[in-house]
């Protein structure tokens, strides 16, 4: 068991693999960040279910620096890792990374108020066969190619892919990383982070890629 600081963000789906930038002001966020610097613990980055309370509408950054928005059902699956204080600003406000590292189910608060800690547990991948290894090879090298032929006006995307640091990547690793890269509408993203294996991940991101015009 492990316990993490849940941020949850509307439309905020995130993987293992990947650096998350924060921008933090409000006051709870900024003291469950600062509590997650000055003990370790980690962070996890995630979707909503849900809105629990409306925040009140803010007109400038004071007010915002000052007064806390709204409140969040997180969704179950999420990934989460150590944060990193890239800028504090004189304001009170932060800019962090989340370095985030593995995927965890949500079992239950350990703290609401005045920020949600939860306890969970790991969510690993299944282990592939020998098989389902060489499939996932395939799934790999096909949606690399689908992303340069769709990504002929970004140059920035296919000089990525086609460096060694992500030809040598494994699918298990590329079927998370990947989601630094591009991404779908929220719903999907999380359909896709709470798959139990590499496989079905590749093939979903195929199947969402080829439906791409």
């Amino acid at each position: 068991m492990k316990q993490l600081c849940i941020f949850p963000i509307p439309g905020s789906v995130t993987f293992p693999g990947t650096v998350f930038p924060l921008h933090v002001f409000e006051p709870r966020y900024r003291a469950m960040m600062q509590h997650c610097l000055d003990t370790g613990m980690e962070v996890a980055i995630c979707h909503t279910e849900k809105t629990i309370s409306e925040g009140r509408p803010t007109d400038s950054m004071e007010e915002a620096l000052s007064s806390n928005r709204s409140t969040y059902k997180p969704v179950a699956i999420v990934s989460g890792g150590p944060c990193e204080l890239a800028e504090m600003t004189d304001d009170g406000r932060m800019y962090l990374n989340v370095r985030l590292r593995k995927r965890y189910r949500l079992l239950g608060d350990v703290q609401t108020l005045p920020y949600r800690i939860a306890e969970c547990e790991e969510f690993p991948d299944q282990v592939p066969d020998e098989a389902e290894r060489h499939a996932n090879d395939v799934l790999k090298d096909k949606i690399m190619h689908r992303l340069q032929a769709l990504a002929r006006d970004n140059q920035i995307i296919p000089d990525l892919l086609s460096s060694e640091e992500w030809t040598l990547k494994s699918p298990d690793d590329f079927s998370f990383q990947l989601f630094g890269l591009i991404g779908f509408d929220p719903e999907y993203m999380q359909e896709l982070l709470e798959m139990p294996s590499a496989h079905q991940r590749l093939v979903r991101t195929l199947d969402l890629l080829n439906q791409t015009a």
